[in-house]
C-alpha cells in the first residue's frame, strides 16, 4: 500500500523503514517543512506523527480525501469527538492510540483487568510511574493519561494529578532521563503488600510496528476503531 507519512521526525523515519521492509511504499512525506500540498491521490493510508498543532488538521484534510488514517499525535485530545464526528460524516476511516505498540495495548488490557479485579478494595492506593527520553515533551505521557483514564472508568477515582497525591485522583510521576524510550508502571498499595505490573520498551520500534500493521488493518474499513479492535482484545 502507498502510505502518506505526517511527522518525519524519528517515529516516522522508523516507520518510513519497517514499512519498506513489509513490501509497502512511502509516497509522502509530509514535515514542519513541506513547502508543497500533500499529494493525496498517490496515499492509500496516512499514519499522522506531527505534532499537537497540526495533527487536526492533517487528520481532517485526510477524511477530505477519503484516505483512512492513523494517528499517534498525542496533546490534541480536547478536539477528538470533533474529529470522530467528521469522520463519520466523511464516512472516513480512523485509529487514534497514545500508544501503538502491541505489548503496551496488551498491556493496556491487563490494566482494565486488574483495575476490575481491584475495585472495591479500599486497603489499597494505585499510583502509576512513567519513565522517558530527556526529548519527550509532553509529561505525564498519553500512555501514562490512557492507563489513568481507563482505571478511573472502572473504580472511585474522579481524576488524576501529575506528580502529586490527592483524594479520588490517581497520581502519575513522571521522570525524562537519557534516551530511555519508555517504561509505564502501575502499583498498588496497601499497607501489607504491593502489586505491580509493568511494561518496558527496549526501542522504539515496537511504536512504529504496531501503526503500521493498525493501517494495515484499516485497508477497506470506514468507521473509527482503536488498537482493541486490530488486536481483537475486545
Amino acid at each position: 500500500m502507498n502510505i502518506g507519512l505526517f511527522g518525519y521526525g524519528k517515529m516516522g523515519k522508523m516507520i518510513a523503514q519497517l514499512a519498506v521492509q513489509r513490501g509497502h511504499c512511502i509516497s509522502a512525506k509530509i514535515d514542519l517543512d513541506s513547502k508543497e500540498d500533500p499529494d493525496f491521490s498517490n496515499m492509500d493510508v496516512a499514519i499522522d506523527f506531527s505534532t499537537p498543532d497540526a495533527a487536526v488538521n492533517n487528520i481532517l484534510s485526510c477524511f477530505g480525501n477519503k484516505i483512512p488514517v492513523v494517528s499517534g499525535t498525542t496533546g490534541w485530545l480536547s478536539q477528538f469527538e470533533n474529529v470522530v464526528e467528521k469522520c463519520r460524516e466523511e464516512n472516513g476511516a480512523f485509529i487514534y492510540s497514545s500508544n501503538f505498540s502491541l505489548g503496551v495495548n496488551i498491556f493496556f488490557e491487563l490494566n482494565r483487568q486488574l483495575a476490575k479485579m481491584m475495585k472495591g478494595l479500599d486497603q489499597y492506593t494505585v499510583s502509576i510511574e512513567e519513565l522517558h527520553h530527556v526529548h519527550k515533551l509532553d509529561a505525564p505521557s498519553g500512555t501514562a493519561i490512557t492507563l489513568a483514564e481507563d482505571i478511573m472508568s472502572v473504580s472511585e477515582y474522579r481524576g488524576w494529578k501529575s506528580n502529586t497525591a490527592e483524594e479520588n485522583h490517581i497520581p502519575i510521576y513522571s521522570e525524562r532521563e537519557g534516551q530511555h524510550p519508555g517504561t509505564h508502571i502501575i502499583d498498588y498499595n496497601s499497607t501489607i503488600d504491593q502489586i505491580r505490573i509493568k511494561h518496558t520498551a527496549h526501542n522504539r520500534e515496537g511504536f512504529a510496528l504496531g501503526a503500521i500493521i493498525a493501517a494495515e488493518w484499516l485497508q477497506n474499513k470506514t468507521g473509527v476503531f482503536s488498537m482493541k479492535d486490530v488486536l481483537n482484545l475486545g
